[in-house]
């Protein structure tokens, strides 16, 4: 059972209450992250999301460690683009634990300069890790790239530029401007009562007041070409972008559909075609990146440097196949059977579930049931899937980024001509 209380001050409280289950697991919501940031605070969101966990009030940045530890617990954090997430999963014994270093180094993290020096190290580390991880850095290539210039094009990182400007100050002040209680969300899932969850929110955050500061929400404009780094790597990493869906869009069920025939999984059109059939490759998928307001279907493949055209020309030729003729029956049944097995195999832990109830408050300000998610997979028509696909289809809106050692193979606009 899934309920919702919201506090006077705007904070919202999430809870599925899963008896059958050992865990539970407890989440800190804010809906602020890169997305929201200025050009000189690119990676402020991660680089705070790091410091607060590096000792509060209370507790040492060890202590911390050792108290989740000591129960075996698991505490963590993570950015995105349009949000930022504090969680913990442990026994349901343990809940009041977790809860309490939850709202501990949320609401009460010192933010010590001597932390804020040695962590930013790290964070710099964290940005060399990635560029030194080519199948990661290339798609921040891509966002670079196909969305120029727009705050969903950076890096959630940021730059070792930036970060090594950032001062406490610059810390204080975005925490007073954007975790406000309007944008915070509590969820919770697992052997814990919604009751007990909202008495433990309502003593710990109904302090919180104020509103957020607002932030500029246009959408990006998608940009055409294609964008060659070149690199001394074993391997051509190719990420191949066109339009895609919102988080919101009616028609999101279609193109996930779309998304996993092409390339989501080992009997996927791309999977197929370029690992099984020509031995292009060993890893090629497709994904959707959606947010509030945009999103693109991507492309991945990481090849030789002399196949990294034609690898991006089968993938245009794939989507163009299904804008035309749509998918064969049997094809349609097995993604949908697929996409919702998945979701279920998913859905079968706490995290997971936590997860879920509090994108759905992000994006839709409501609960969407498992089962309402199941019956719109079912409903999606071959129509369906060939009008968002042709959509997807527009050359002037494509985008091919290619990060490797080419080994003298020239790549240029004359891939597009697969469409």
């Amino acid at each position: 059972m899934i309920r919702r209380t919201q506090l006077p001050n705007g904070a919202r409280i999430l809870c599925e209450e899963m008896p059958g289950v050992p865990s539970v697991t407890v989440g800190i919501w804010v809906e602020n992250g890169s997305r929201f940031e200025r050009a000189d605070q690119r990676g402020l969101s991660h680089f705070l999301e790091h410091l607060l966990f590096k000792g509060t009030e209370r507790r040492t940045a060890t202590r911390i460690a050792e108290e989740i530890d000591a129960v075996g617990g698991v505490l963590n954090a993570s950015t995105g683009k349009e949000y930022t997430c504090y969680h913990a999963r442990v026994l349901a014994e343990h809940f009041d634990l977790a809860a309490d270093i939850l709202a501990d180094l949320f609401l009460h993290s010192r933010l010590d300069p001597e932390e804020i020096e040695r962590e930013r190290t790290v964070v710099m580390q964290e940005i060399s890790q990635v560029e030194d991880t080519p199948d990661e850095h290339v798609h921040d290539l891509f966002s670079l790239r196909y969305w120029a210039g727009h705050p969903l094009s950076f890096p959630i990182c940021g730059s070792n530029e930036t970060v090594r400007n950032f001062q406490r100050q610059d810390f204080l002040d975005f925490l007073s401007a954007r975790y406000r209680p309007d944008r915070l969300i509590i969820a919770a899932a697992g052997n814990l009562a919604h009751d007990r969850l909202v008495d433990w929110a309502a003593r710990e955050f109904a302090g919180l007041e104020g509103t957020a500061a607002a932030a500029d929400g246009l959408a990006p404009e998608n940009q055409r070409g294609v964008f060659v780094y070149d690199k001394p790597l074993e391997q051509v990493h190719v990420c191949l972008g066109v339009p895609g869906v919102s988080q919101t869009a009616p028609d999101r069920y279609a193109a996930n559909l779309l998304t996993t025939a092409l390339g989501g999984g080992m009997s996927s059109r791309l999977f197929q075609e370029i690992r099984e059939r020509r031995g292009r490759a060993y890893a090629v998928y497709s994904f959707l990146s959606s947010y509030r307001d945009t999103g693109y279907l991507g492309m991945y493949v990481g090849t030789a440097g002399e196949w990294a055209g034609e690898v991006a020309e089968v993938c245009l030729r794939e989507l163009r196949a299904v804008a035309r003729e749509g998918l064969r029956p049997e094809e349609i049944v097995r993604v949908k059977n697929q996409l919702k097995g998945s979701m279920l195999l998913w859905l079968e832990t706490s995290d997971a579930r936590m997860l879920r109830l509090a994108k759905n408050e992000v994006f839709f300000q409501r609960d969407i049931p498992v089962e309402e998610v199941a019956v719109s997979i079912d409903a999606v028509t071959n129509d369906a899937i060939v009008a968002v696909a042709e959509r997807m289809v527009q050359p002037d809106a494509m985008a091919l980024v290619v990060l490797g050692d080419r080994k003298g193979h020239r790549i240029d606009d004359a891939v597009f001509g697969a469409l």
